[in-house]
């Protein structure tokens, strides 16, 4: 089985495993990974964060094939952009019943 159909044919859960074992050179579950493991499943991670993530997140491949890289300034306007919605979220689910003291 080639690169690409493993890939296509890989589920969420498997490129979750792969990319702790990746990550932190130990299985989910502790054993230590293999150089070789290690090296096949970083092909692996990458590939399928190219194919089917198509990530815009920092450090990760692009549906291009390329590292994701971004600016200083392009990482502040995202931050900044999701501190916002997470605050309007908050004060929209803050719908706590008050009561005066009696």
């Amino acid at each position: 089985m080639d690169l690409i159909s493993t890939v296509d044919n890989m589920s969420k859960e498997m490129y979750l495993r792969l990319k702790c074992a990746v990550e932190t050179g130990k299985w989910p579950e502790g054993t230590k990974v293999e150089q070789a493991q290690r090296e096949s499943a970083m092909h692996l991670v990458m590939a399928y964060q190219a194919r089917v993530l198509k990530s815009d997140e920092i450090m990760t491949i692009g549906a291009d094939g390329n590292i994701v890289n971004k600016s200083k300034r392009e990482l502040k306007t995202q931050f900044s952009d999701q501190n916002k919605q997470e605050n309007n979220d908050k004060h929209q689910h803050n719908n706590i019943a008050r009561f005066t003291q009696l």
